[in-house]
């Protein structure tokens, strides 16, 4: 099945804006979180998401993206008249056909080991105020029994006679460029230049094992959805005696019920009665350091937004703290006492049946213009 068009996943047009992604991007996965949803395409929906998430909110990959599609660059390369990139190998072999060979990796070089990633999902405030914990990974570790060279002990690996430990086999062919010798992992060694006659019962002759290991992390406070936490040497092993890679925590943030989260910055929304608002009020705010008192003054409008400073996430490099955002919210009583329908009704008598707030009079001269036909 092919892939949908990523702006389409996201719900946004072509033009849109990084900021737009993103808020795009944290919507759906809001609503797709595997935590969160137990539809059956919910982890599907959740995962494509952040698929397009990464191409898009990334400046280089989209740049490609917008250019060649799902496909990308690298399907774009030598073809036609020479029958394809397939018939001169890699690019190692397109330097060894015009300049006569390069050099050789040497399969028995030490080389660094491989990367690892987990993602880690977290609670909204274990990601404000940060944690340390333990985690469990599956890794590859260097066999105990041979020592990482995957013989049996007491035996030792040869040198594979087909490519003289070189890793590669060659092969040539006549080209109108003339001859051209393409090099070839070999395949009786898998390129690693040694063949092992008797195999460690082990490990199989791989000189690894798979084990699970425990990780202890220190989760900075402030970190925020998609960040990286990089633990230095706890990747697989190297190999040939080269250092072990890295690996790589991923972060993940359950959604909240009450804030949200952009950057160091939290919103909220705070339910207030007619009353408060047309009287004025002091209200208990939550925020994530503890609850806090705010005034509301009379004749505070549905939707009017307050700042509570330093009350949002840590910056997660230590530069401060983001600010609460309070949107007011007027809810419109319901299921009266007749004694209360009976004040109602005796203040909008006393009104006169027409909005008498100072801050809308020329919206509502307007709107009396209108009935009139001015």
């Amino acid at each position: 099945m092919s892939k949908r068009d990523y702006y389409d996943v996201l719900g946004v047009g072509k033009d849109a804006s990084k900021d737009e992604i993103k808020k795009a991007y944290r919507k759906l996965a809001r609503k797709y979180h595997p935590d969160v949803n137990k539809e059956p395409d919910a982890a599907d929906n959740f995962k494509e998401a952040k698929e397009a998430y990464e191409v898009l909110g990334d400046d280089q990959k989209r740049a490609q993206y917008d250019q060649f599609g799902h496909a990308g660059p690298q399907n774009q390369g030598f073809g036609g008249g020479f029958g394809g990139a397939e018939d001169f190998g890699g690019f190692g072999d397109i330097f060894d056909m015009f300049f006569g060979g390069g050099r050789r990796r040497d399969p028995n070089a030490p080389r660094q080991g491989a990367d690892l990633q987990y993602t880690m999902t977290l609670e909204f405030e274990e990601a404000i105020f940060g944690k340390e914990t333990d985690i469990e990974i599956p890794k590859e570790e260097t066999c105990d029994t041979c020592h990482g060279s995957g013989a049996k002990p007491g035996t030792k690996p040869k040198t594979c006679s087909h490519c003289n430990g070189s890793g590669q086999l060659n092969t040539e062919q006549n080209t109108p460029f003339g001859r051209v010798v393409n090099r070839r992992v070999c395949h009786h060694c898998n390129g690693t230049g040694k063949m092992i006659p008797e195999k460690c019962a082990t490990c199989g002759g791989a000189g690894k094992v798979k084990k699970r290991k425990k990780i202890h992390i220190n989760i900075p406070a402030g970190i925020d959805e998609g960040h990286q936490i990089r633990v230095s040497g706890q990747g697989e092993p190297g190999v040939n005696g080269g250092p072990p890679g890295d690996l790589y925590v991923v972060v993940q943030i359950k959604p909240h019920d009450f804030y949200e989260r952009e950057g160091d910055h939290i919103f909220c929304e705070m339910p207030i009665t007619f009353a408060q608002a047309a009287l004025g009020d002091e209200v208990e705010i939550p925020t994530v350091h503890g609850k806090v008192m705010l005034k509301v003054p009379a004749g505070t409008q549905n939707g009017k937004t307050f700042r509570l400073k330093d009350k949002g996430a840590p910056n997660v490099r230590g530069y401060g703290k983001g600010d609460q955002h309070v949107k007011i919210v007027v809810v419109t009583p319901t299921n009266l006492t007749d004694r209360q329908k009976e004040l109602l009704r005796e203040f909008n008598d006393i009104s006169g049946n027409q909005p008498t707030d100072e801050q809308h009079g020329t919206f509502f001269q307007r709107v009396k213009k209108a009935f009139k036909g001015d």
